[in-house]
């Protein structure tokens, strides 16, 4: 286990560097369509639980209008994710290249400095919210054992609503009780074919 968390560490610093280098005319245009189409920051900056409990704060790309969090309670009842997460497919609060930024997964590409940083790993699980995880039953928080990371074995699955939130929980602790670099580079690859795939959908 050592051994696989030491390399893992490694790849993602290699390849959280490398992106943010190769990648930065792409941030430059996304930060400057996010800034001229729609008020509020650039980058969306929230709470979130990690390896261990710890707090941190996760980067992306602003996708919805200013006050978004402020809105949460009045589309409530829209929400279509099980257990205490929140999640609308079509929420309303996207801004218009919110919404392709989302659907095309663009706007987490700031979550490179995340992994540099050491807060989360290229594979690993979907970090929670404090207020999400004030919700959690006592068998929820072995998730937090694992590192939390850009894309999962969740991301993957296609079709996120047929999941319940308890198996969505196994799904992350199954994968942190099974550390394997063939099953991460299936995550990756199969994370860039869909990134690729919704890009030209759109």
């Amino acid at each position: 286990m050592k051994t696989y968390l030491k390399i893992k560490r490694l790849f993602d610093i290699i390849i959280s560097s490398s992106s943010i280098i190769m990648l930065s005319p792409i941030y430059f245009i996304i930060a400057v369509t996010v800034k001229i189409t729609s008020e509020g920051p650039i980058i969306f900056k929230q709470k979130r639980i990690g390896h261990n409990q710890k707090m941190f704060t996760l980067y992306k790309f602003r996708t919805m209008v200013k006050n978004a969090e402020q809105l949460k309670e009045k589309y409530r009842h829209l929400n279509e994710a099980d257990g205490p997460v929140f999640k609308i497919a079509n929420d309303p609060r996207f801004t218009k290249i919110g919404r392709f930024l989302s659907k095309t997964n663009l706007d987490e590409l700031p979550q490179f400095l995340n992994v540099l940083k050491g807060d989360i790993s290229i594979v690993g699980y979907r970090a929670p919210t404090p207020d999400e995880v004030k919700k959690y039953e006592r068998w929820h928080f072995e998730r937090f054992k694992g590192i939390p990371g850009m894309t999962s074995l969740w991301a993957i699955s296609g079709n996120h609503n047929k999941f319940k939130f308890d198996e969505w929980i196994k799904m992350d602790i199954d994968y942190n009780n099974n550390p394997s670099f063939l099953i991460d580079l299936k995550i990756i690859g199969t994370t860039g074919i869909n990134m690729i795939k919704n890009l030209i959908k759109k």
